[in-house]
C-alpha cells in the first residue's frame, strides 16, 4: 500500500475517503484479503479514524469489504464460483443496458459518450491504465444512464461495486486491453445506429471476455502463491 500523502477536502469527508479507498481497492493498492489497517489508513489519506470508519462503513454496504468480528474490515476477495455466477448476472445487465440504452439515447448523450470514448482512446494510447479505467467505467454509467430504467440503474452499481477491481485488473494483460478497446469501438458504432440488438450483443460479450481473462488470471501460478502467502499470514 501507497505511502503517498494524500490531502483530502473537509466537505463531505467521509464521503471523500470513501472515494480514495474504492480506488486503492479497485487499483489493487489494497490486496484482495487483506486487513484496512486503520492506523496505517488515516495516516495515508491524513484522516481522524471518525470518517474513516464511516467510509469503511460504506463500502461493507457495497461489498467492496467485510466487517469480521474481531478483524476489523478485510477487503473482499471474491472465490472463483462467485465470480463466475457475478459476472454472469453482469453480463445480463449489461446487455439489457446497451439494449435500452440504443432504444433511447439522445444525441447529447450520445455526444458525450463518443467524447469520453475518445479521451480513454488516448489514455490507452498512454497505456494509462488509471485513467483509462476511470473513463471505461464513465462510458459504461454513460450507457447505463441512457437506459433510463432506474431499477436496472440501482441493480447495475450493487453488483458491479463486487467486481470493479477485477475489471481493472483484466486489462493488464495487453492482448486483452487491445481487445477490449476493439469492443469499446463496436459499442460507440453500435450506439451510433441505435442498433439495440447488435448494443446488447457487444456488451455480453465484453463482459464474457472479461470473465474469461479473470480466471486465467486467478488460476494462474503467481496468483496461486500468493493467495497461499495471504492465507498462511491470517
Amino acid at each position: 500500500m501507497s505511502a503517498e500523502i494524500i490531502s483530502i477536502p473537509r466537505a463531505n469527508l467521509h464521503e471523500q475517503v470513501a472515494q480514495r479507498l474504492r480506488q486503492m481497492l479497485v487499483e489493487g493498492r489494497i490486496a484482495p484479503g487483506a486487513k484496512l489497517n486503520e492506523r496505517e489508513l488515516a495516516e495515508v489519506l491524513q484522516v481522524s479514524r471518525t470518517p474513516l470508519r464511516e467510509a469503511i462503513k460504506m463500502l461493507a454496504a457495497e461489498g467492496l469489504v467485510e466487517l469480521v468480528p474481531n478483524r476489523g474490515a478485510i477487503a473482499v476477495a471474491l472465490d472463483e464460483d462467485a465470480i463466475r455466477h457475478t459476472f454472469e448476472l453482469m453480463g445480463g445487465l449489461e446487455g439489457l443496458s446497451g439494449e435500452l440504452a440504443a432504444q433511447r439515447i439522445t444525441d447529447e448523450e450520445l455526444a458525450e459518450i463518443r467524447a469520453l470514448h475518445y479521451e480513454m482512446m488516448a489514455a490507452y494510447t498512454r497505456r494509462d491504465l488509471s485513467a483509462y479505467y476511470r473513463l471505461n467505467a464513465q462510458i459504461h454509467r454513460a450507457i447505463n444512464a441512457a437506459a433510463r430504467n432506474p431499477v436496472l440503474a440501482a441493480t447495475y452499481d450493487r453488483v458491479n461495486a463486487r467486481l470493479q477491481a477485477l475489471r481493472f485488473r483484466s486489462n493488464q494483460d495487453g492482448e486483452k486491453w487491445k481487445g477490449a478497446m476493439q469492443e469499446h469501438e463496436r459499442m460507440i458504432e453500435a450506439l451510433s445506429k441505435r442498433d439495440a440488438a447488435a448494443m446488447r450483443e457487444v456488451l455480453a460479450a465484453h463482459l464474457k471476455n472479461k470473465l474469461d481473462v479473470v480466471l486465467g488470471q486467478m488460476r494462474s501460478p503467481v496468483a496461486a502463491t500468493a493467495r497461499k502467502r495471504r492465507k498462511s499470514a491470517e
